[in-house]
């Protein structure tokens, strides 16, 4: 089979896989689209649903239009989340991709294993960029991000207080013993059922964004990442078992709910938990509605350090743009400091460079935020960086609502590792 024609079904079959989750994927050896031949240069965003970022992003790109040094027309065409990856999908198998894509970070390699990204060449440093807001694949650069979120822990200190618990800081988070010892005696208190809400009832691509890093943190990981070849060992090994024992161990201790309600933190602001393990979006909701009696806490050190996801949505330019110079001059354009600023204040989130922090008093040094890019900084670990990913996500996220629903950790682990391994091997191994 032509390997060009290998890497669309590949592709197709991720994507299909996937859904509407939060994941992207490519499809297609390159895109003939033509666009950016005619002075428009078209960009396309998954933000159709969300009209605070969306808003940011036109406000960029007519900022780019009045300029006198621009080098073409951006054009915006905004899709549903939901419907983002579909439209992407069949655009890439009919050529007809636009110049300007936006991708979900961990996804960066695929995309471009299949053809139809190009490497950077800004103008801008990237160098100025949080690691984690770099779309990286075989030693070249295809995308950055305005902005990253963090994973932690919420609580409320009278809670802990209450309860007789340490409130763990970055440079001392709970271990995995003094997590336990916690939750326990919250439970102890008689105010919860649940005193622990690790927001079980996500799905797609929440699954291995949210787990994996307990995993990392317990020792194991979704893959080898020396060369990326084999998730046997990693995935399934003695430090995995353990970790997937002492996950499902929270639902049978009464921790946490098998399933947890839709909306965590309405869950937790409404007092139906006392630990909330939620992202940086959650932040301000709860901090105007608990003030200073809201702690944000770094996830558990079940051993190797706390670890959280690192990567959100990132913008690449793709193969077939006919003007890649005007599409490259307008990123570099939106990665000027008050612009990543102008994005990261529209979505809270977390700015990119320290010289766009700096700018948002929240994130400023000393900020009420600021805590959130230290974890960044400190913790966070990139979704394995190779174009099996997709198909490593839904694999993971497969085996951890088996197991906690109760299926052997051993033999569900052993499962998506073979299931992993087949993939990698039935695709060349994702070489370049």
């Amino acid at each position: 089979m032509k390997t060009a024609l290998k890497r669309l079904l590949a592709a197709s079959v991720v994507a299909t896989a996937l859904g509407g989750s939060l994941a992207a994927c490519g499809s297609g050896s390159g895109s003939a689209s033509g666009d950016g031949a005619n002075g428009e240069v078209t960009l396309w965003t998954h933000n159709a649903g969300n009209k605070d970022e969306l808003a940011a992003v036109q406000s960029l790109v007519d900022e780019y239009n009045a300029s006198p040094d621009k080098k073409a027309t951006i054009k915006v065409q905004a899709f549903p989340q939901d419907s983002y990856n579909d439209s992407v999908v069949a655009a890439a198998s009919a050529k007809k991709l636009p110049c300007i894509v936006d991708i979900d970070g961990p996804n960066v390699p695929n995309w471009a294993w299949s053809q139809y990204l190009v490497p950077l060449e800004l103008e801008a440093d990237l160098g100025k960029n949080l690691p984690s807001t770099l779309g990286v694949w075989n030693g070249k650069t295809y995308s950055f991000g305005h902005y990253d979120v963090a994973l932690a822990m919420l609580a409320r200190k009278s809670d802990l207080t209450a309860a007789g618990v340490r409130i763990p800081t970055i440079d001392s988070p709970w271990t995995k013993d003094e997590f336990d010892s916690a939750l326990a005696k919250l439970k102890g208190l008689g105010k919860w059922e649940h005193p622990l809400d690790l927001g079980t009832a996500g799905t797609g691509e929440w699954l291995p964004y949210a787990y994996s890093p307990f995993l990392q943190s317990a020792g194991g990981d979704l893959i080898n990442r020396d060369g990326f070849e084999t998730a046997e060992g990693s995935l399934n090994g003695d430090a995995a078992v353990e970790w997937a024992q002492w996950f499902r161990g929270l639902v049978d201790k009464g921790y946490m709910a098998q399933k947890s309600g839709k909306d965590s933190t309405a869950d937790f602001l409404n007092g139906k938990s006392a630990v909330l393990y939620t992202g940086s979006w959650a932040a301000d909701k709860a901090r105007a509605e608990l003030g200073k009696d809201l702690v944000v806490m770094p996830s558990v050190d079940l051993g190797n350090g706390p670890k959280i996801g690192g990567g959100s949505w990132q913008w690449g330019v793709t193969s077939g743009c006919r003007n890649a110079e005007a599409a490259m001059d307008y990123l570099s354009f939106t990665l000027k400091p008050e612009n990543i600023a102008k994005i990261a204040k529209a979505t809270g989130t977390i700015p990119t460079t320290a010289e766009a922090a700096e700018l948002i008093p929240a994130y400023a040094p000393g900020g009420e935020n600021s805590i959130f890019r230290a974890f960044s900084e400190k913790s966070a670990v990139l979704r394995p960086e190779t174009p099996a990913y997709p198909f490593i996500a839904t694999e993971f996220g497969k085996a951890v609502q088996d197991i906690l629903a109760g299926a052997d950790p051993k033999s569900t682990l052993d499962k998506a590792a073979k299931d992993i391994d087949t993939n990698i091997k039935s695709n060349g191994g994702y070489k370049g």
